[in-house]
C-alpha cells in the first residue's frame, strides 16, 4: 500500500494541513496520508511548541472522522532531533509491506541537499512536491523520484492561530471545531 507522509510540528494542526492531506489521499495514487508529528525539527527550534502529546492529540482529533488520514507518532520514540531518513527507516521496519512517499512543499525542496543522508532520500523514496506561492521549484525535480503535484493551499499560519488564541480572538474555520475546543482548554485566555 502506498502511504504519503506529511511531516510537521502541527503546532497546531489547521485547515490548510487537512486540505493538503485530503488532496493527496484522494487525488493521487496514495491510499492514505499519515501526518507525522515531529517532536522537534533540526531546522526549526521553537520555544512556542505545545508538548508533543498535546500536538498529537490535536492531530488525532482533527482526523478522527477520516479513515484515509492518520496521526503518526513514530518520531516520539526516535532520537532527537528527528531526521527524516531515520523516521523512514523506522517506518519501513515497522510496516515492511507499505511503500512510503514523502510529501513536501516546494519551499523545502531547495534545502533537501542539506538533510541527513539526502542522497538516500532522493534515490530510495518517491517525493511528491507541492508548489508554494513565492518559491521556485529547484533543479531537484530532475531527479526521477521527485514529482511536482499541484495542490490547493491556504495561507494559514500556526503562529497566527497561536497569537489569536493568546489575544482571545476567534480561530473558527482555521482549525476543526474539536481542535479549537481542545486548544481553548490548553491555552485559556489571558
Amino acid at each position: 500500500m502506498r502511504i504519503g507522509l506529511l511531516f510537521g510540528s502541527f503546532n497546531p494542526i489547521h485547515t490548510g494541513h487537512l486540505i493538503l492531506a485530503e488532496h493527496f489521499a484522494t487525488r493521487t495514487d496514495l491510499r492514505e496520508v499519515w501526518l507525522v508529528v515531529s517532536p522537534r525539527s533540526p531546522f526549526k527550534i521553537s520555544h512556542n511548541l505545545l508538548p508533543d502529546t498535546e500536538r498529537l492529540r490535536l492531530v488525532q482529533l482533527a482526523l478522527a472522522d477520516n479513515p484515509r488520514l492518520r496521526a503518526e507518532d513514530i518520531e516520539f520514540s526516535l532520537p532527537r532531533p528527528s531526521y527524516t531518513i531515520a523516521t523512514l527507516d523506522a517506518l519501513r521496519q515497522r510496516h515492511p509491506a507499505h511503500d512510503f512517499v514523502l510529501l513536501m512543499g516546494g519551499d523545502n525542496l531547495p534545502g533537501l541537499p542539506r538533510w541527513q543522508e539526502a542522497q538516500r532520500l532522493l534515490t530510495e523514496i518517491d517525493i511528491y512536491v507541492y508548489p508554494r506561492p513565492g518559491s521556485e521549484t529547484p533543479d531537484l525535480i530532475t531527479f526521477p523520484r521527485v514529482r511536482v503535484i499541484e495542490a490547493p493551499l491556504l495561507d494559514i499560519s500556526a503562529t497566527y492561530i497561536r497569537e489569536s488564541l493568546r489575544l482571545n480572538r476567534s480561530i473558527r474555520y482555521l482549525v476543526p471545531a474539536a481542535v479549537e475546543a481542545e486548544l481553548r482548554t490548553l491555552r485559556p485566555s489571558a
